[in-house]
């Protein structure tokens, strides 16, 4: 089984375009929370912001088979960590502009924004963590009529 890290490098090896920093440490919180009975599905990396031009903000994005994990390591002590369980989960949408590209989650909660996002890799996360979403969803009967 991959690590975190692992499934960002080969994402950003496939979508060089994506702005994300701090690699390793960013993978490092989300793999601190990782459950024991949590399989890895699918990781990515983006601004966890909505300002195109603030590129600091740097997060790992996992895709888990009981959630999606949002961590963020902090420059000097701490981190940041946004879990987002299938019941929670409102909508996807996605934005795409000249060079790169957003995602929004809807949940709940809150309102999600991850932005400079290669362009090519925009289909690719859609479509998992939207393929995800429909099958846990069904599990708590929502969207059946």
């Amino acid at each position: 089984m991959e690590t975190v890290y692992e499934q960002v490098l080969k994402f950003k090896a496939k979508h060089p375009m994506t702005i994300g920093w701090r690699i390793a440490k960013n993978s490092s919180v989300v793999q601190k929370h990782l459950n024991p009975d949590e399989e890895v599905l699918y990781s990515f990396i983006a601004q966890k912001n909505d300002n195109p031009f603030n590129i600091f903000g740097s997060a790992v994005v996992t895709l888990t088979n009981k959630r999606i994990l949002i961590g963020r390591k902090r420059v000097v002590i701490g981190y940041f960590l946004n879990s987002i369980t299938p019941d929670m989960f409102n909508d996807l949408k996605i934005t795409s502009g000249v060079i790169w590209g957003k995602v929004h989650i809807d949940t709940i909660k809150e309102f999600v924004t991850l932005s400079n996002v290669a362009k090519s890799a925009l289909s690719e996360i859609e479509t998992n963590i939207s393929n995800y979403m429909m099958e846990e969803k069904k599990k708590y009967g929502v969207g059946e009529k």
